[in-house]
């Protein structure tokens, strides 16, 4: 391992203090709320997605105080923040009143095509169709419609303690690998497919039958569990008997969503389309419902700090990487997922020249696999986080509770990856 700079260390002692901050933001609500005259401020650090963000502007801070304020913006510079501003686009674009009343109305209708009880069905389609369709529509869009749906459905009220974790465990870790069936959908995969020329059909063979059957055994295995809880919720309200939504409006609503999924690499085209959409949105806002531009940017700032605060971690992550056996580097990634974005992982092996397929496909299996143990290790995870922590105690998520829940359906994850 190469001798790091200054600058080199003190990024990975800050990405270290971020790391610890993310698990400790209930504790910044529970401070909000005993000293009032500061609340806004603990209310700012206790937003898991402003972390990174916070962070980040340290780093930069530093770099400005070390070599200057020019080197600082030079580095700016360098960061590719095509994901973060694509995050934001899609979970815009997705969370839109058209596109959310017919995927809700679709999936219902499936529900109750079915003959078992609706509202355990709807869970488990929730948590098995709507992830696999992220390797169509993209993981953060079905994070986005997928929590949404979820937060009306599960996230109520009565709902338990235990339930909203383990709902919120599956989703996640269902999430990262089922997006895994197309070689543009999932960010890790995005950052391989590419240089290593991995296509629709290496995907479909390699990833996507032990995807489809991780996803389905998660999904089902906590709808049986939590089957009388789920039952006694009683249905979420059906937006069916809503106002009608023209189909020519929904048909708009997904060209705009096929187009920044067309040019997800190209920022400039679908920020483009995202502010046409939003004149749109406008002109017809009598079918719309507010849009969730918080959500959106909040997600956008927190992976925005990541691709700042990560630039600065290659020094170390890849000599551990080159360590590593295919076997080993599975499990590695699977676990170095959890405490950094497992698309970091995955760019940062498309930059080793050398390594045989078995090594780079245990590397994207494990980075996919680890993907749900914490909101930091995937992409689309703070999207679902942003929608969903307002339906948990002091309106945060317990970094401890989904690690704890993420835990099993990991496993299901590393069982199908490594045995069929």
């Amino acid at each position: 391992m190469p001798t790091p700079t200054t600058l080199q260390v003190l990024a990975a002692v800050l990405f270290a203090v971020a790391l610890v901050h993310t698990f400790a933001t209930s504790f910044f609500e529970r401070l909000a709320h005993r000293q009032p005259a500061h609340a806004g401020l603990w209310h700012l650090l206790g937003e898991v997605e402003v972390v990174f963000g916070f962070w980040a502007l340290v780093l930069v801070l530093c770099i400005a105080a070390l070599q200057g304020g020019s080197s600082a913006v030079t580095y700016l510079e360098s960061r590719n923040f095509t994901e973060p501003l694509f995050v934001f686009a899609i979970m815009v674009v997705a969370g839109t009143r058209p596109i959310l009343h017919y995927a809700a109305l679709s999936v219902r209708r499936l529900a109750q095509l079915i003959p078992l009880p609706t509202e355990p069905v709807l869970v488990f389609l929730l948590l098995s169709l709507v992830p696999l369709l992220g390797s169509f529509i993209t993981e953060p869009a079905a994070m986005t419609l997928a929590a949404l749906m979820l937060r009306d459905v599960v996230f109520t009220a009565g709902a338990s303690r235990r339930l909203r974790y383990a709902v919120l465990g599956v989703l996640f870790v269902n999430v990262s690998i089922g997006g895994t069936l197309t070689p543009y959908a999932a960010p890790p995969v995005l950052m391989v497919a590419g240089p290593w020329g991995w296509d629709l059909a290496f995907m479909l063979g390699t990833f996507g039958a032990k995807a489809a059957v991780a996803v389905t055994v998660n999904a089902l295995a906590v709808t049986l569990f939590f089957a009388r809880e789920i039952r006694s919720l009683g249905s979420a309200p059906d937006d069916a008997a809503a106002e009608h939504i023209p189909l020519t409006v929904l048909l708009v609503h997904l060209l705009f969503l096929v187009g920044v999924v067309m040019f997800a690499h190209h920022p400039v085209v679908f920020i483009g389309l995202l502010l046409f959409f939003l004149g749109f949105t406008t002109a017809y806002a009598r079918y719309q419902q507010p849009l969730i531009l918080r959500e959106a940017l909040l997600v956008a700032f927190f992976l925005g700090g990541l691709v700042v605060l990560g630039g600065q971690q290659q020094w170390w992550l890849q000599p551990v990487l080159l360590r590593m056996d295919a076997t080993s580097v599975f499990y590695g990634a699977a676990a170095l997922t959890a405490i950094t974005d497992n698309a970091a992982l995955t760019y940062l092996g498309s930059l080793v020249q050398g390594l045989s397929d078995e090594f780079k496909v245990a590397l994207v299996a494990g980075a996919v696999t680890g993907g749900g143990l914490t909101v930091i290790a995937n992409a689309p995870n703070p999207a679902g986080a942003a929608i969903l922590r307002g339906r948990f105690e002091d309106g945060a998520i317990s970094a401890l509770g989904l690690l704890l829940a993420a835990l099993p359906p990991t496993l299901v994850a590393v069982l199908a990856f490594r045995l069929l």
